[in-house]
């Protein structure tokens, strides 16, 4: 029985430890802050739809991507570093259509 009970814990450890080396809080939250960025961005006119479709669209390439590296159970330090690249060419891409000349339709 004892011998069961540890093997219960041991298997229970080692997915605790599995699903911890697939966090990726950091990537959750960038991913959060650059949604909330791009709703703003249409909430006050500097996003037209179209904009706002394509950094959507981006966003979800993102979301795929970290799914993809956690699908076997860890996030590798060349995955995690390809997301964040992902996040920095989004961020700019979102930071360039706030701030160029095409605007949301007023009405």
């Amino acid at each position: 029985m004892r011998t069961l009970t540890a093997l219960a814990l041991a298997a229970l450890f080692s997915v605790a430890a599995q699903a911890q080396s697939a966090a990726t809080p950091g990537v959750d939250q960038r991913q959060a802050n650059q949604e909330k960025r791009i709703d703003q961005g249409i909430a006050s006119g500097q996003l037209n739809k179209r904009e706002a479709h394509r950094l959507n669209h981006q966003q979800n390439a993102v979301d795929r991507a970290e799914n993809k590296a956690k699908a076997d159970g860890s996030v590798t330090k060349a995955e995690r570093r390809h997301l964040h690249k992902m996040q920095d060419r989004g961020s700019r891409r979102i930071y360039k259509q706030k701030h160029d000349a095409q605007t949301a339709p007023k009405g």
